[in-house]
């Protein structure tokens, strides 16, 4: 098909948008509630393009034979200008006050806008949530969270209530999010262009107990983070920053930096040892194992027949934290209560997951990714000029299987890899899932350990969750990720949200699994360490007091 693009004539294809199309010939044209990979709702009216006379969005509209299209005339760009205006007083009040740059601020700045014409006329109060703070004071009613609440997170939490000038995003009924079925997942705040989402922060509360010369204060991090943070910095996505960010947080004040990698590492030993005895048993499986907190929240609200499946291990970075202020805290000679353990993640549902109280959690504060990146700045820590630090080594030595739990499939890919030696009691050859590895919504594939061929899938996204669970029955072991990609497309990661950055950190993580010298959990010295002088074994009856947990039906409304 041809059109006429600016006076120039172009070929294109016609299954296309009118947007993708003019993006692909490097002509940008401006858009706050565009999404890729979802459908397409015109709602901002920023795309605006002149076809014979008639403005026309191009994000919902595709091209006709002989089409001529103008994108950057006087009608257009007053449109455009109109739509922004009638977007902006209440944003640009708080980011003026913040110094912070978002989708609508640097449209603002691309179409010459200098000051704001109109009153800002919203008054709704601050959702204040224990992961998600939403402020529709902020929003532009874009329905981009909207849109990735129910297409992508098949979660329904929010959407749109009223009509005319009082519409707004609200939960059902007009609920807060803490007494909706919302899993805290942070997906919407990855999708929102306008700040109008974001995580709770600790950093304040970090910041204290970094001044407080009676506190021992650990940060322990996730295994995502050392292939993202360098995004905050400037660095291209799927850097690995693992030495910088050791550095940049001793910098900071912390005492001791440990891996959460090691935490992914006795839950494999935990997890591995769980799935092992169901087998034997033939007992509650297929078995669900995550180490993520809006699936779990998500199982409590929508799948209640899944609870004596999951698997009752806690995730890395709980059981790091019980770990710190138990077998690290007699070792070093220190009090529990003088030791504040402070968690980076790449999860908003992990502060949500802190404050259970069925988890007993000893983990304090829980910081995203982006908050740890603040915290660096805060600082003044020169990031992209620190020489490369290790963790300490108390705490902080990992393996190949401890990094890929930052990926889809990687949890399943580290159990596996254990489960098969304690089971047989020979080397796995081939230690790679490539079966298990990727973007794809749902993977799956098997292996036969002692003769029984073991059947295991994961998904990533609750949206294929809902698929893979009407199959569920099939499988002797399953893998969920609430978040695209898993941990490593998590809603506390840098913004904004893109899969090439998404494949690009995955790619890393697997790059650091295959240079470690360890790649299974069970060969981890400090593991083997922690089982002979404290816990025992796997499944003891102190490992199930202090590594173990429980759940619980929540209603769906």
């Amino acid at each position: 098909m041809q059109i006429k693009v600016n006076g120039r004539k172009i070929k294109c294809d016609p299954k296309k948008t009118l947007l993708h199309i003019l993006r692909e010939r490097g002509i940008e044209i401006p858009t706050l509630c565009h999404q890729e990979g979802l459908e397409p709702q015109g709602r901002c009216r920023l795309c605006v393009v002149e076809v014979d006379g008639k403005l026309i969005t191009t994000c919902d509209n595709y091209p006709q034979e002989g089409m001529k299209i103008l994108t950057h005339t006087d009608k257009v760009i007053k449109s455009r200008r109109i739509n922004a205006e009638l977007l902006m007083p209440d944003h640009m009040a708080k980011c003026m006050i913040e110094n912070k740059h978002h989708d609508l601020c640097k449209i603002i700045a691309d179409l010459g806008i200098t000051e704001v014409r109109f009153d800002p006329k919203k008054k709704y109060e601050v959702d204040l949530g224990a992961s998600v703070i939403r402020d529709d004071n902020l929003c532009v009613n874009c329905g981009r969270c909207v849109d990735v609440c129910a297409e992508v997170q098949a979660t329904w939490a929010i959407d749109f209530a009223r009509r005319g000038h009082k519409e707004h995003v609200t939960p059902y009924f007009e609920h807060n999010l803490n007494d909706v079925a919302c899993t805290k997942c942070g997906q919407c705040i990855a999708a929102c262009p306008v700040g109008a989402i974001s995580e709770r922060e600790h950093l304040q509360e970090v910041y204290k107990v970094l001044k407080d010369e009676t506190k021992h204060v650990i940060v322990q991090t996730a295994p995502s983070i050392r292939a993202s943070l360098g995004e905050e910095f400037g660095m291209k996505p799927g850097t690995i920053v693992k030495g910088k960010m050791v550095a940049a947080l001793r910098r900071c004040g912390f005492d001791k930096v440990f891996d959460t990698n090691l935490g992914a590492d006795m839950t494999i030993m935990e997890e591995a040892s769980e799935f092992l005895r169901r087998v034997k048993n033939n007992e509650c499986l297929p078995m669900v194992t995550t180490c993520c907190p809006a699936w779990i929240k998500f199982m409590e609200h929508f799948y209640h027949d899944l609870i004596p499946h999951m698997s009752t291990c806690k995730s890395p970075h709980e059981m790091l934290g019980i770990l710190t202020k138990t077998f690290y805290a007699k070792k070093a000679g220190i009090n529990p209560k003088d030791i504040t353990v402070v968690s980076v993640m790449p999860c908003t549902a992990k502060k949500f997951e802190s404050v259970r109280p069925e988890m007993k959690s000893a983990v304090d504060y829980v910081l995203t990714t982006r908050e740890a990146a603040r915290l660096i700045r805060h600082f003044h820590v020169d990031f992209n000029n620190l020489k490369d630090e290790n963790f300490d080594p108390a705490l902080g030595i990992s393996t190949g299987a401890g990094a890929i739990f930052g990926a889809t499939g990687g949890v399943m890919e580290a159990a596996l890899r254990t489960a098969y030696e304690f089971a047989t009691g020979r080397t796995l050859r081939d230690i790679n899932f490539e079966e298990l590895r990727g973007m794809k919504g749902i993977k799956e594939g098997k292996i036969k350990i002692k003769g029984k061929e073991i059947r295991f899938a994961a998904a990533n996204g609750l949206k294929n969750t809902r698929e893979l669970m009407k199959r569920k029955d099939k499988y002797h072991f399953i893998e969920i990720m609430a978040c695209p990609g898993g941990c490593i497309g998590g809603g506390g990661q840098p913004l904004p949200f893109s899969w090439e950055k998404i494949d690009k950190r995955i790619e890393a993580i697997y790059r650091e699994d295959s240079h470690l010298p360890i790649r299974k959990s069970h060969d981890n010295p400090i593991v083997k360490q922690i089982y002979s002088e404290f816990l025992g074994k796997p499944l003891s009856e102190k490992a199930e007091k202090l590594l173990h947990t429980k759940y619980f039906k929540r209603s769906q409304f």
